[in-house]
């Protein structure tokens, strides 16, 4: 699957997603038009899916952080396209993921504050069809956040 060069190439890229090829490349011990084949292969392969920008809700307003766990009621067949359906359509729903087990999907919501997250539970998490049960937790901190793969 990777060699050492896409592994060092890879390695460097998470350390430093803004670089340039060239930068990455000499980082990674090879030639700028090496770099920027395999680069362009991993691209190709969908190892590399793009490159994200990083937000800190906090510091747009956005203080309170839940996860949601629902269990859904699938007396009806469609209930869990139907659920994440009507989800995305919440904008303050910024993951969702679905399990095997007790828990059928997990939303990640944000709030500007306790007050905005009541309105939003109220308004926009509750109606949300087929739910059977939910469970929210809210998160205090964020202790690791690290998207890298140990290469």
């Amino acid at each position: 699957m990777l060699d050492d060069v896409d592994r060092r190439l890879v390695r460097q890229l998470q350390n430093d997603p803004e670089a340039t090829t060239s930068a990455l490349a000499g980082r990674a011990g090879v030639s700028p038009q090496l770099a920027a084949r395999r680069m362009d292969r991993l691209r190709r392969e969908g190892i590399l899916r793009g490159q994200h920008a990083r937000i800190d809700w906090t510091k747009l307003g956005y203080e309170v952080a839940v996860s949601l766990r629902f269990t859904l009621d699938k007396t009806d067949p469609r209930a869990l396209d139907s659920f994440i359906e009507a989800a995305r359509e919440v904008p303050e729903v910024i993951e969702i993921q679905t399990f095997l087990g007790r828990v059928d999907v997990r939303l990640s919501v944000i709030a500007r504050d306790l007050a905005d997250y009541h309105r939003l539970y109220r308004s926009r998490i509750l109606p949300l069809p087929h739910i059977a049960d939910i469970e929210a937790l809210m998160q205090v901190a964020t202790l690791k956040a690290d998207e890298k793969v140990p290469l």
